[in-house]
């Protein structure tokens, strides 16, 4: 799997600059700190609704 480094980009945890790596899996984009490890994800708009459809959501869980 290719890291593709995000230019100017400030972690948001650490603060850190330069130190944000994007990866793409399963056409989910991970955004990683190599600093800290923090992650954020993405999936694909049509990824995203197609399984929302399906799921019946109780709660919304933010870390």
């Amino acid at each position: 799997m290719k890291k593709r480094f995000i230019a100017g980009a400030i972690c948001p945890k650490c603060k850190a600059m330069d130190t944000m790596a994007l990866t793409k899996e399963n056409n989910v984009e991970t955004v990683t700190c190599i600093s800290c490890g923090e992650q954020m994800t993405q999936p694909e708009a049509h990824v995203e609704k197609e399984v929302r459809s399906q799921e019946q959501v109780i709660g919304v869980f933010k870390p």
